[in-house]
C-alpha cells in the first residue's frame, strides 16, 4: 500500500517538481513532462509496486480538480459562448464514447460494448490545463481559449457521468437505455441542486463569518469534498455538484475575498493542483509494471497497437466533431449566423488539435473497481488503464508539442471584434485614475493644500492619466508608453531586490526583532507581486 512507501512518494514528488522547473526553463507545457515522468518511473527496476484503492481515487482527486477548473472559469466568457461550449462539452463526450465503444469491440478480441463505453467515457474529455499551458505565450484567438476552457469543464462532468453508468452496467450486468436516460437527468439536476445549495451556505459563511485567510482558504479547500460527498451520499451526481457549486462560489468570490485571501487562495490552489496532477502521474508510473504484467491474453505489442489505433481515432473524431459543431448550427440557423461570425477553417482545426487528454482521464481509469460484485476480477481493467495512459501520452506529447507549430504555420487570427488586453488594461487604469483624482479633490482639498506629501498622491494619478490619454489618442505614443512602463517596472524590480538583499544583511546583524524583518519582507513581496501583475 502507498502509506508504507511514503519516502518513495516524496522523492518522486521532488522529481516531478524538478521536471516542472525544467518545463519552465525550456518553455514546454509541464503536463507533457508529467506524463513522460510517469512513464519513466515505470522503468525504474527497484521501484516497488504500489496501488491505491479505486474507491479513494474519485474521492481524493476529482473533487478538487473539478472545483479548481470551475473556480478559474470566466463566467462571462462561458455564457457568451455557451452554445459552442455545451454542444462540444456534452456532444463530443457522448459521440466520442459511442464511436470508441463500437471501434474498440471491432479491433479488440473479447471486448464488450459496455467496456467500450467505459473506455470511451474515460478518454473523451480534453484537459484544459494542458491546452492552456501549451498555448501560453502563443497568439491564440480569444474565442478558441474560452471554448477550450469552458468545454473542458463540461466534458469532465459529462465523461464522469458516462463512466459512472458504464461501471454500473458492468458490475450489475444490466443496462436499460430508457432507465439510464431518466437516471441521468435525475442525477444531473439533483447534483446541480446540491452543489448550489451547499455553495450558497458556504457563501454566507465566507462573506459574513470568515474574516481571515486562515479560515477562508481552508473552507475553499474542503468545499469540493463537502459537495461531492453529500451528493454521492444522496445517490446523485457528486461531479455536477462540485462543478455547479464551484462556478457559483467563483462568480461571487469578489464579495468575500480581499486582496490577501485572493492571493493566498490562488497560490494554495495552484499548489494543490500541481500536487494532485503530479501524484496521479506518479501512481500510474508505479502501477504500469503491474498493468503490463496483467494484460492477460494480450501481448505488449497487441496492447500498443490497440492503444495507438484508438489514440488516432480519438484525434480524428474530435477534429471532425469540432467542425460539425462549428458549422452545422450556422447552416440551419439564421440567428446563429447573425449573432456569431464564422470561425473560418483554421480556428476549428486548432480547437480540435488542442484536445489533449490529461489527469481527469487518468484518475478515472485508476478509479475502475478491482472486482465485480461476485468477486471476479473486473474484466480488461489493466488493458483499459494501459490504453488510457498511451492515449494521454500520445495526445499530450505529440499534439502538445505540435500545437504551437500549427498556430504559427496557419497564422490563426482573431475572428471576433475583441479589444486587446493591453488596451483594456490602459482603459481601466484611466477610469480608476480619474476616480481617484475626483475622490481626492472632493474629500481632501484642504489636506492637499496644507501637506505636500498628500498632494503628491493626486499628482501621481494626474501624471498617469495624462500619459494614458496621450497614448490612447496618439498611435505613435502607445509604444513609447509601453516602453516607459517596462523601464519603470525594471527599475522598480531592481530596487526591490536591492532592498531585500539589504534587509537580509540587517537580519544577520540580529539587532531587530524577527517579526519586524518578516513584516518588512512581506511588504516587499506584495510590492513585487503588484509590479509583476502589471
Amino acid at each position: 500500500m502507498i502509506e508504507h512507501q511514503l519516502l518513495l512518494v516524496l522523492a518522486l514528488f521532488f522529481a516531478m517538481a524538478l521536471l516542472y522547473l525544467l518545463s519552465q526553463r525550456i518553455n514546454i507545457s509541464y503536463p507533457i513532462f508529467l506524463v513522460i515522468g510517469g512513464l519513466g518511473i515505470s522503468f525504474i527496476p527497484t521501484v516497488p509496486n504500489i496501488t491505491v484503492s479505486p474507491d479513494l481515487i474519485l474521492l481524493i482527486f476529482l473533487p478538487p480538480l473539478l472545483f479548481e477548473a470551475a473556480w478559474y472559469t470566466s463566467w462571462n466568457n462561458f455564457w457568451r459562448w455557451k452554445r459552442s461550449i455545451l454542444m462540444m462539452g456534452f456532444g463530443l463526450v457522448f459521440f466520442t464514447s459511442l464511436a470508441i465503444a463500437y471501434f474498440s469491440i471491432n479491433i479488440i478480441p473479447g471486448f464488450t460494448l459496455a467496456l467500450g463505453f467505459l473506455l470511451g467515457g474515460i478518454i473523451s474529455p480534453p484537459d484544459a490545463v494542458a491546452a492552456t499551458s501549451v498555448l501560453k505565450g502563443v497568439n491564440m484567438p480569444r474565442r478558441g481559449l474560452t471554448i477550450l476552457e469552458g468545454e473542458s469543464l463540461i466534458n469532465d462532468a459529462a465523461s464522469l457521468t458516462v463512466f459512472r453508468f458504464a461501471v454500473a452496467a458492468i458490475l450489475t450486468g444490466q443496462f436499460v437505455l430508457q432507465e439510464a436516460v431518466t437516471d441521468f437527468f435525475v442525477l444531473a439536476v439533483m447534483g446541480v441542486f446540491v452543489g448550489l445549495v451547499i455553495g450558497h451556505l458556504l457563501y454566507f459563511i465566507l462573506r459574513y463569518w470568515a474574516k481571515s485567510s486562515s479560515i477562508t482558504t481552508p473552507i475553499t479547500l474542503i468545499a469540493p469534498y463537502i459537495m461531492y460527498v453529500v451528493a454521492e451520499e444522496l445517490e446523485w451526481s457528486g461531479v455536477l455538484a462540485v462543478v455547479s457549486g464551484g462556478l457559483f462560489l467563483s462568480f461571487r468570490s469578489k464579495d468575500y475575498l480581499n486582496y490577501h485571501t485572493r492571493m493566498q487562495t490562488k497560490e494554495v490552489w495552484e499548489t494543490v493542483g500541481f500536487l494532485l496532477n503530479g501524484f496521479v502521474f506518479i501512481l500510474i508510473g508505479l502501477e504500469l509494471p503491474v498493468i503490463v504484467d496483467g494484460l492477460g491474453d494480450y501481448s505488449m505489442e497487441e496492447a500498443i497497437r490497440y492503444a495507438l489505433l484508438i489514440s488516432s481515432m480519438v484525434i480524428v473524431i474530435r477534429i471532425v466533431l469540432v467542425y460539425i459543431t462549428a458549422f452545422v448550427p450556422r447552416w440551419v440557423s439564421a440567428r446563429v449566423r447573425a449573432k456569431e461570425r464564422s470561425p473560418g477553417l483554421k480556428l476549428p482545426f486548432i480547437i480540435g488539435w488542442a484536445g489533449m487528454r490529461g489527469v481527469v482521464s487518468l484518475a478515472s481509469a485508476l478509479a475502475i473497481p478491482l472486482a465485480l460484485q461476485n468477486g471476479d476480477a473486473f474484466p480488461q481493467r489493466n488493458l483499459i488503464l494501459f490504453i488510457t495512459f498511451v492515449v494521454i501520452l500520445v495526445t499530450l506529447v505529440f499534439q502538445g508539442l505540435t500545437l504551437p507549430i500549427f498556430l504559427r504555420l496557419l497564422k490563426v487570427e482573431e475572428v471576433d471584434d475583441v479589444v486587446p488586453i493591453e488596451e483594456q488594461m490602459e482603459s481601466i487604469r484611466l477610469r480608476l485614475g480619474k476616480q481617484a483624482v475626483a475622490h481626492m479633490d472632493s474629500h481632501y482639498p484642504q489636506e492637499m493644500a496644507a501637506h505636500e506629501t498628500i498632494a503628491r498622491i493626486k499628482e501621481q494619478f494626474v501624471r498617469s492619466i495624462q500619459a494614458t490619454e496621450l497614448a490612447l489618442n496618439e498611435d505613435g505614443k502607445k509604444e513609447e508608453l509601453a516602453s516607459v512602463r517596462r523601464l519603470q517596472k525594471k527599475i522598480a524590480l531592481e530596487l526591490i531586490e536591492l532592498r531585500r538583499a539589504e534587509l537580509h544583511r540587517i537580519a544577520e546583524e540580529k539587532r531587530y526583532d524577527d517579526e519586524v524583518i518578516r513584516d518588512l519582507e512581506h511588504n516587499l513581496d506584495l510590492e513585487e507581486a503588484r509590479l509583476n501583475k502589471q
